[in-house]
């Protein structure tokens, strides 16, 4: 059987892995603090015919070889967290994160999880929590008496309670970064949670230390550009394209040499 069905079909089999990664940046082109992901590929082992530097005759060795590829295949989705566009939306709750960090949260079975999306909550407490009342931490509540809430680049929170001027300090958002961020695991609800690929978390304050600063009133948008993830389609349906080419061309010559006996 010729080789060249086989290759031909990996190379289509990575770029439906392609495919589907860009289909999903696409889908979370309006993802509060989404980072989008890039497929990268890696070829597979090389049949050698003839090794390079083999032996011919006494004293001479063949200069190049004969090694024919068998293919490639997916290996790794590397998520690109590179900061996106700051959208201004006024609400006193709304932060976004200027630099590196990851806001710090806790999960229903009592885990951290980290994220980039600064779209606070209060609940019924006025704990400060994520859209799915994931409680900050550490844990920050708001008076429910509250005039105006004041959120620092430092992430010190401070409100204004009827009959004062003066603003109290109710707490601090604190910010977690990574030595690997790409080793961070996606677990769904705009969360990332720690593996040991990415390191443990380094915890510390914001604007301090190599920590991005709190934009209070902005939410970081996707970092998804629409128009380059069409250029990656375009790109990945024209070399699954070629690969079922030659596959239809491989059965064409199987074709013929069948007709032939």
């Amino acid at each position: 059987m010729l080789r060249s069905l086989t290759t031909a079909a990996t190379g289509m089999m990575a770029q439906q892995v392609n495919i589907d990664v860009i289909s999903n940046n696409i889908a979370n082109v309006n993802t509060t603090g989404y980072k989008k992901v890039r497929t990268e590929f890696q070829d597979l082992l090389s049949q050698t015919i003839k090794a390079p530097g083999a032996q011919i005759a006494q004293g001479t060795n063949q200069p190049v070889g004969i090694q024919i590829g068998l293919g490639t295949r997916t290996s790794a989705t590397a998520r690109d967290f590179a900061e996106g566009a700051f959208k201004s939306t006024g609400g006193k709750l709304d932060v976004a994160i200027e630099g590196d960090g990851f806001l710090e949260v806790q999960r229903d079975d009592g885990t951290i999880a980290y994220t980039r999306d600064g779209s606070l909550k209060m609940d019924g407490n006025g704990q400060l929590c994520t859209s799915d009342g994931f409680i900050i931490q550490p844990q920050v509540t708001i008076p429910t008496n509250a005039l105006d809430i004041t959120i620092t680049p430092d992430g010190k929170i401070s409100v204004t309670t009827p009959g004062t001027t003066d603003q109290t300090e109710v707490g601090t958002l604190r910010l977690a970064k990574f030595a690997n961020a790409g080793g961070l695991s996606a677990i769904g609800k705009n969360l990332y949670a720690e593996t040991s690929a990415s390191g443990k978390a380094i915890e510390g304050t914001a604007n301090q230390e190599g920590f991005g600063s709190i934009q209070q009133g902005f939410v970081e948008n996707s970092n998804v550009q629409v128009v380059e993830e069409l250029i990656n389609l375009i790109q990945a349906e024209r070399a699954f394209e070629a690969n079922s080419k030659i596959i239809k061309s491989s059965d064409t010559i199987l074709q013929i040499a069948n007709n032939l006996s």
